[in-house]
């Protein structure tokens, strides 16, 4: 296979190496790369939403031209050069120190969407941070990991406010001319890697290749001329509306994102299916060795052995659900290839007491992988409960599901006012000894004075995005003043902050606060100890319920009776994310 990379802008010669360090995403968490492309226009900077490509592309020649002449910004482009010229291998990395010798092909990475940076809008919560920030330490560590995911070429959504708080949505098109995308194409410049049988159709699926550090990650793309208008348009949006298109979507995942790898002759030493949509490719990896003589029942047991499924959801309506019939419609006759009758293929996803017909594609990860597990301590504890009915001869705490603990990956989330103060009371080499007890003495002998500091810096860097974005919100968009209001012009540098960034839908309950407004607006409104809530989050665009729940949490915004201390940040993403979760208690 060979790849075909994005035309570079016109560079001076000197520092043409701006482009190849723009296309590693390992930028986005090195503080001197970070810099090195601030300095060629800091506004230009902010403007493009911190995006090196789109800088390149737009700014004036002659910036581009002083910078390469100026001996300050060449010591700090040369020093990134070196440090991202390291990622061309994983020598003394944690993974090479601790395995050393050892050259093991890498896991496999499966996952609906990955929020890696904003340039790149494949992404709409939770999951999608875990994934990214996952890749991101993968790589960091050195650990060989490869992800495979889908190229939304209508992102998930734009998200606009009306002034009532009903959210409007529209399509979130990106030019992959801006993204650090490179396309994948097959024999004889061929632009698609694979094909698919989806709904009686044969599926021409592309690829496009993300590097991530040490990790490269393959975007699925059906947007071909080779396929029909329909399938065309099966990876347009995150998680389109309708529940066949989902279910069309997760079958591309699963069946298509392992004939992909097969087709770039990467051959996983073990397969990790983040969340249920990635079901599939278990399934069609069992479908692989049964296709070569294999019994049924010992293609699922070798396919278990090298299997990690990892849930995330503790309540039904965040696990995915097709109909029989759905189903049946979209894989053809598939457990022809599998050898099996139709029936047995349908109990790969049958749900002992909840199925009523249905094909449940968190039963069919859980029968599928040897290791499953949740992503906390209480969520594996709820998780044993919820499954337990796939071993109903056990108890829940004998139900063979584990945990592990969500982290994040430090270098993207941490602020670098904070990473300075860290690094200058530390040394530098502190992200390498958190697991040191001694560390944390040190921790906690950095003066109050100083942390506070630095926190009061990052709250009062957020209030101005806050208030510059309702600026350009006021002249394009509003027309109600009390918008500006609501958008959180008027918050307090002083105020105790609290954010909460989450997906609006029922589940997850974002107007709980709101359950007794008296006693909240005490809170909020004290003279001494005031505090301040911001919300920001989008609902689906097929999400009735999460809609009226954003317009009920938005209409307390509007409130007088909160002194303006609730505000609502319309289009969340990972730019403002990243401001949020610095400078405020974030859940």
């Amino acid at each position: 296979m060979t790849e075909n990379d994005n035309r570079p802008p016109s560079l001076p010669e000197r520092i043409k190496g701006l482009v190849a360090i723009a296309a590693n995403l390992a930028w986005s968490w090195d503080p001197g790369a970070r810099e090195l492309f601030a300095r060629i226009d800091r506004t230009l900077w902010s403007l493009t939403r911190h995006n090196p490509l789109a800088l390149i592309q737009r700014v004036d020649p002659e910036r581009l031209a002083k910078a390469a002449s100026d001996q300050r910004f060449l010591e700090l482009y040369d020093e990134v050069v070196e440090r991202m010229s390291r990622l061309s291998s994983s020598a003394g990395t944690w993974f090479a120190t601790q395995f050393s010798g050892l050259n093991t092909p890498p896991v496999a990475y499966f996952c609906a969407e990955f929020a890696l940076h904003n340039s790149v809008p494949i992404y709409s919560g939770g999951l999608g941070i875990l994934a990214g920030d996952h890749l991101k330490a993968a790589s960091d560590l050195g650990v060989p990991l490869v992800g495979v995911g889908l190229l939304y070429t209508r992102g998930y959504f734009d998200q606009r406010l009306r002034s009532d708080g009903w959210q409007e949505d529209s399509a979130d098109q990106f030019d992959p001319a801006t993204t650090p995308l490179s396309p994948i194409l097959g024999p004889d410049g061929a632009p698609y890697v694979a094909t698919v049988i989806a709904s009686g159709r044969q599926v021409y699926v592309g690829a496009w290749r993300m590097i991530v550090g040490r990790v490269p990650v393959y975007l699925l793309d059906t947007n071909l001329e080779q396929n029909d208008r329909a399938d065309r348009e099966i990876l347009h949006q995150l998680y389109a509306g309708h529940s066949d298109l989902r279910l069309l979507q997760e079958w591309i995942l699963g069946v298509g994102g392992v004939r992909v790898l097969r087709a770039l002759g990467i051959h996983p030493i073990a397969w990790h299916a983040n969340e249920g949509h990635a079901a599939f490719m278990l399934v069609e990896r069992v479908r692989e060795l049964a296709s070569q003589g294999l019994p049924f029942g010992e293609a699922i047991r070798r396919v278990r052995v090298n299997s990690v499924f990892t849930t995330h959801t503790p309540v039904p309506a965040g696990h995915d659900v097709f109909s029989r019939e759905q189903l049946l419609h979209c894989v053809g006759r598939y457990w022809d290839e599998l050898g099996i009758e139709r029936e047995t293929f349908l109990g790969l996803g049958h749900y002992p007491t909840r199925d009523h017909g249905t094909f449940h594609m968190t039963v069919a990860a859980i029968q599928l992988s040897g290791q499953v597990n949740g992503v906390s301590a209480r969520h594996g504890d709820e998780s044993r409960v919820m499954w337990r009915d796939l071993w109903p001869e056990r108890e829940p705490e004998r139900v063979p599901i584990r945990h592990v603990t969500n982290g994040v990956h430090l270098g993207t989330w941490m602020s670098n006012p904070m990473r300075e103060l860290l690094d200058g009371h530390l040394g530098g080499d502190w992200p390498a000894r958190v697991d040191e007890p001694a560390l944390w003495q040190e921790v906690l002998a950095i003066d109050d004075a100083e942390l506070w500091a630095v926190h009061t810096r990052t709250k009062r860097s957020l209030l101005g995005y806050i208030r510059e974005d309702a600026r350009r919100r006021w002249r394009f968009e509003w027309r109600d003043v009390v918008q500006l209001a609501s958008a959180g012009t008027v918050l307090a540098s002083g105020a105790l902050t609290i954010g909460f960034a989450r997906r609006f839908t029922g589940y997850k309950r974002p107007d709980l606060i709101f359950h007794d407004p008296d006693r909240l607006r005490a809170l909020l409104v004290n003279p001494w100890r005031p505090v301040q809530l911001i919300f920001a989050g989008k609902a689906h665009p097929a999400d009735e319920q999460g809609k009226r729940l954003l317009q009920r949490v938005y209409s307390f915004t509007r409130d007088p009776a909160f002194e303006g201390r609730i505000a609502f940040l319309e289009d969340y993403e990972l730019h403002l994310a990243h401001r949020l979760v610095r400078a405020s208690i974030c859940g």
